[in-house]
């Protein structure tokens, strides 16, 4: 994880966490809107309203704020995967997951770009992690598919291609919100996006995943 270069003194305070975290917020903005190539340390300075030089004593390149913004979105991004329980009810748990992934696509639209920018450059920054924490945690939780598969609790599916889609489908809701609320148009149905996506994929993957008599149908 990218460190902070205040965060290397013996005795951090409080000011400096403040203005870490200040950088970090304008980072995020000017990242996210111009993806990384795009953006300059003069432009995260100027959102910061900070100068170049007082930026730089808390952080000495572009590429220590991207990797310490990456690194947070990563951990937040992958909680909701790490919480699928083997122990738990299939439909439950997918559900779940569903649900969880949403609402991180309507609570952090900024963080989804970020780490959209990111693949689609080719995941320079963090293909050591893609190939490494994130694929361990994907195998982990393919092996828990594949024993409801085996128990007769989910039908037999592609248990990567099933996390993919579920990626693919909740992230949409973020990267492709502006679509998404021009097509609904103004209105209820509009406002209700996140919660009316909700019920729609818990159901499509349930339906499709769950054989009836373990749905309770």
């Amino acid at each position: 994880m990218a460190i902070p270069r205040a965060a290397q003194t013996q005795r951090r305070t409080r000011i400096q966490e403040e203005k870490e975290e200040l950088i970090l917020e304008a980072a995020l903005d000017v990242f996210s809107l111009r993806g990384f190539r795009g953006s300059t340390i003069d432009q995260i300075a100027e959102v910061a309203g900070m100068s170049k030089p007082n930026l730089l004593y808390y952080f000495r390149t572009k590429e220590g704020m991207h990797r310490a913004l990456i690194d947070r979105v990563l951990e937040n991004w992958l909680e909701p995967l790490r919480a699928f329980d083997a122990e738990g009810d299939p439909e439950e748990e997918i559900r779940s997951y569903i649900r969880r992934k949403l609402e991180m696509a309507r609570d952090f639209p900024r963080e989804s770009r970020l780490f959209a920018n990111e693949i689609l450059q080719g995941a320079p920054h963090i293909e050591d992690m893609l190939k490494g924490q994130l694929k361990e945690l994907v195998d982990e939780k393919v092996e828990v598919i594949r024993s409801w598969i085996r128990a007769g609790k989910v039908y037999d599916c592609d248990p990567y291609h099933l996390i993919f889609s579920i990626w693919s489908t909740t992230q949409h809701y973020a990267d492709f919100d502006v679509q998404v609320q021009a097509v609904l148009g103004e209105g209820e149905r509009s406002t209700s996006r996140f919660e009316d996506a909700v019920r729609y994929l818990e159901e499509l993957f349930v339906r499709g995943l769950i054989p009836r008599k373990a749905a309770g149908a």
